[in-house]
């Protein structure tokens, strides 16, 4: 391959960061300037132009899609594999690494990746013996608490006591958990992060080899990574530099869950070598919407600087429309999409955003009442449905007894008369002992403590999960799987559930398998760990993915953090109000309220074509009904770029003093929007929506004396006022 295969397909500025000298980079790419194209194409240059071996190449990204994408796309345009580079996530990292250095990283060689849910399990577990109040302090707020402090490198032996009771309890909690988790060899997310960056920090000849190693480490979204990451990258790279980071400070929006925005700029004081290069070329929206947003982005303060451009046109403006409520936005929006797919367009180009995930269930039930296919984005994914789980778990125990985790998980499902004080026994023993829950049952049996019935029960199990691993030795990783769940008994379990949902659950149990037959097990792996110990750190990882299945033709609703990432050709922006977007908790707070603006940005630059925004001049959310002042972010998009729709003869006071805004003038049905009527019986009222057509349409009316009423026009004898 030569020079022109690789660079020949890009623009001036993404060349010039593929084909740079060897030295740190940092890539500021805009929204859709084509990032991943232009890492990959560094690694296909070091390669095939700079002659480094692909072992030498590290790269590191945030979502198992991502990585997967990347390692397609790296094989697809070098002809090669890309097995002997470490491409993968940080956690998948993290863990590659701990697996291969158990001893230095003081883990045991059978240690077990814990998702978010076996460790609020497993928190609420550890709270109820230390006899702690559940209500003064949930514990999904430990559960943050503890991973926070992680996320930021600090042991409970870091923290200084305090006379604030609340935060002690806290530290008393993450002090315990740590002990529980070392004595079982159980590892969070978070602490898969933080142990690997300790393990490379704590032992110099191990650090000393992956900086050899990893001559070239290159990092997508930079922008995203939190203090512990930043941390690891600049101990593998410390001296060398090495570091290409692809990032962009205008899409930060995940702080309130650790990113740091401040690596963007402190890795220019870190690396004072770098070369900065700004991709700003957008290969994704039409003008209108790049000026909209560039103007939008520029009223942050200390931005690193970047002006989104493209070679296409401007393309139709923003179409901006003030519903009543939340109600009439949804039934705005639908019936524009409605017409969108009569045009011939496909649901799938069109996603609903918003800020909050409680706004959804008006667009669901409008979506549903004309019989629009949809999907919200984000919903449980594979390896996170309780049927999934429970089979993992008994794979997990059947290959390592003292998972506590998936011992609680199964002990008693389905069901085999396990009782409450079966269990507090078999617990009790197991932490005055220090031992695993496997091997506290194990004495309490061969000491004769329990009920005939319950020791039956116990014996049955036990005998369960021998057989499972004696079973498994000689058979395929698929035949593994499906022998546990068959003789696990979960699958007669969940036929017993009424309905479509414990069908739904077997068809999940049988994907299960298939899933195990598909699994690519890399042959030439450093760990030499079997297929199925891979195969349950596989699922565990992917639990802890963000990314949502790959779904039909229907119409996609997701919040604005999940729209990071993706395009789409049609996107309608709603409930741009204030309190809502930004939200409340961000407007006395400049560097929330420019997260906030992020991404609003971040939501704007998601559409390809065309780009709507609502608000509502009266909104019932949380149970109360606001009358909400349109959201400042309207007032920062120029009035040449935005046209407003009105389905009424009259509005409310403009948004903004963004008079020069083109107005589109609209009716709905026999009846305008707000239109004011009189009914014989039960008087004057506002029209809010007008749903259907000839004999079945009807109206809603917001009457003074009698509240909101659904009535079909051809009964109901409306006087205009």
């Amino acid at each position: 391959m030569d020079v022109t295969a690789i660079i020949d397909s890009l623009n001036d500025a993404q060349r010039e960061a593929v084909s740079a000298p060897t030295r740190s980079m940092l890539v500021l790419a805009g929204a859709g300037s084509g990032k991943t194209r232009v890492l990959v194409h560094r690694i296909a240059w070091l390669i095939k132009i700079e002659h480094i071996s692909p072992h030498n190449i590290l790269a590191v990204t945030f979502t198992n899609k991502a990585a997967k994408e990347m390692r397609s796309r790296v094989e697809d345009l070098l002809n090669i594999s890309a097995r002997s580079m470490w491409i993968g996530t940080f956690h998948g990292l993290a863990h590659r690494l701990l697996r291969q250095h158990n001893k230095e990283a003081k883990l045991p060689d059978t240690f077990q990746v814990i998702d978010s849910d076996d460790q609020l399990r497993l928190i609420k577990r550890l709270m109820k013996a230390m006899n702690i109040d559940d209500n003064r302090w949930p514990p999904k707020q430990v559960v943050w608490y503890i991973n926070a402090q992680k996320d930021e490198g600090i042991r409970a032996k870091h923290i200084q006591e305090t006379g604030d009771l609340y935060q002690q309890q806290l530290l008393v909690i993450y002090r315990t958990y740590e002990d529980l988790c070392q004595r079982s060899g159980l590892v969070d997310f978070a602490e898969l992060l933080l142990r690997a960056h300790e393990t490379l920090r704590d032992n110099a000849e191990l650090l000393a080899f992956y900086r050899a190693r990893f001559k070239h480490v290159h990092v997508d979204e930079f922008q995203d990574t939190n203090t512990v990451q930043y941390a690891w990258l600049r101990l593998l790279t410390e001296g060398q530099d090495n570091l290409f980071v692809v990032g962009d400070d205008d899409q930060s929006i995940y702080g309130w869950r650790g990113a740091k925005i401040e690596n963007m700029f402190n890795f220019q004081q870190h690396y004072p070598n770098h070369l900065l290069i700004r991709l700003e070329q957008n290969y994704r929206s039409t003008g209108n919407i790049l000026k909209a947003s560039n103007a939008l982005i520029a009223c942050n303060d200390g931005r690193m600087g970047k002006e989104l451009r493209t070679d296409g046109g401007d393309g139709d403006l923003i179409s901006l429309y003030s519903a009543f409520n939340e109600q009439d936005e949804a039934y705005f929006v639908v019936e524009r999409i409605r017409k969108w797919v009569a045009e011939g367009n496909l649901r799938s180009d069109i996603a609903i955003l918003y800020r909050s995930n409680a706004q959804s269930r008006q667009f669901e039930e409008k979506l549903m009442a004309t019989g629009t296919p949809y999907r919200v984005y984000g919903g449980l994914r594979f390896f996170d449905r309780m049927e999934i789980k429970n089979a993992l778990a008994y794979l997990f125990l059947m290959l390592h007894k003292d998972n506590d985790s998936a011992f609680e998980r199964i002990i008693n499902t389905p069901t085999r008369g396990v009782g409450a004080k079966t269990l507090d026994d078999i617990r009790q023993l197991a932490r005055s002992k220090q031992i695993s829950l496997w091997q506290a049952m194990i004495e309490l049996l061969k000491a004769g403590h329990f009920t005939p019935r319950a020791e039956n029960a116990l014996k049955g199990f036990v005998q369960l999960i021998n057989s499972l691993g004696e079973q498994a030795e000689d058979q395929e990783l698929y035949e593994q799987v499906k022998y546990a769940i068959e003789k696990s008994g979960l699958i007669e379990f969940h036929k017993k559930e009424k309905g479509d949902k414990g069908e739904a659950r077997v068809e999940n149990l049988e994907e299960l398998v298939n899933a195990a037959r598909q699994f690519e097990f890399d042959e030439d792996n450093e760990e030499n760990f079997s297929e199925l110990d891979l195969f349950l750190a596989h699922a565990a990882l992917e639990s802890g993915d963000a990314q949502a299945d790959d779904f039909e033709d229907c119409v996609q609703l997701m919040t604005l953090h999940s729209a990071k990432g993706l395009e789409f050709p049609l996107v309608f922006m709603v409930g741009l109000e204030e309190g809502l977007f930004p939200s409340q908790q961000s407007v006395d707070d400049i560097a929330r309220l420019e997260e906030e603006r992020r991404l609003c940005y971040v939501g704007m630059t998601r559409a390809m074509k065309l780009l709507y925004i609502s608000y509502a001049e009266s909104r019932r959310l949380y149970g109360k009904e606001n009358h909400p002042r349109p959201s400042r972010f309207l007032k920062e998009i120029p009035a040449e770029q935005m046209q407003e729709i009105r389905l009424r003869a009259s509005v409310s006071k403009p948004v903004s003093t963004n008079t020069k805004a083109k107005v589109i003038l609209g009716t709905s049905g026999r009846y305008q929007l707000g239109q004011r009527v009189r009914h014989e019986k039960f008087g004057e009222g506002v029209v809010l929506q007008v749903d259907g057509e000839g004999s079945q349409e009807r109206v809603q009316i917001n009457f003074a004396n009698v509240g909101m009423k659904w009535l079909m026009l051809s009964y109901a004898k409306l006087e205009v006022v």
